[in-house]
């Protein structure tokens, strides 16, 4: 089973002027095409070629001597996500399923918005925020590097991208920022909801 990179689900400069083309080029048709691309030649040959990206992530999650698999196809997947988590005319208050619990949760969306924003601020380095449930309950999270919470056991809802690369090109050093945007402009509550019905 090969790991591969997804069309974008909207056109290059369907985010401008959240995320420019620019950015979707590089970022997509580069950085993520590289992953995927180092993904398959690492996996060939081995006893995980043919086992869902899901699967090698848990499989090679810890172990140092598969550390550029996890790397590569944990990158691979965290990317796919994001994409399908953002979208033209997006963000602000969630609707659905997904907004009674955050307000269940974190007792309103304003609270959800300051400890996701918080989350992304505060993940020193490259990395992700996430929006996850585990075990019924949501929670916010943090990954560096290539990490995510699939290694945890959890079901991953949504999440941010804060590599330099995903926003440096629309917002330079101005990290809060683009997480502010991102919230406020391109999240997408139907892929959230999709996920936390799944």
């Amino acid at each position: 089973m090969a790991i591969n990179l997804p069309d974008l689900p909207y056109g290059k400069d369907a985010l401008t002027p959240y995320i420019g083309a620019t950015t979707l080029e590089f970022h997509h048709g580069k950085h993520h095409r590289a992953y995927v691309d180092n993904a398959n030649k690492l996996l060939a040959g081995t006893a995980l070629e043919n086992t869902t990206p899901e699967e090698i992530i848990r499989k090679t999650a810890g172990d140092p001597a598969q550390t550029a698999i996890f790397n590569n196809v944990a990158q691979a997947w965290n990317h796919a996500f994001y994409w399908r988590g953002i979208k033209p005319n997006g963000g602000g208050p969630p609707t659905g399923t997904i907004a009674g619990k955050i307000a269940a949760t974190w007792g309103g969306y304003d609270k959800f918005v300051e400890e996701f924003k918080n989350a992304g601020v505060t993940q020193f380095g490259s990395g992700w925020a996430w929006l996850v449930l585990e075990g019924g309950t949501l929670k916010i999270v943090k990954t560096g590097n290539a990490d995510n919470p699939l290694t945890k056991g959890m079901k991953p809802l949504l999440t941010i991208d804060v590599w330099e690369h995903a926003y440096y090109l629309d917002y330079q050093n101005r990290r809060p920022d683009y997480l502010a945007t991102f919230i406020d402009k391109l999240i997408n509550w139907d892929f959230v909801n999709a996920n936390l019905d799944r």
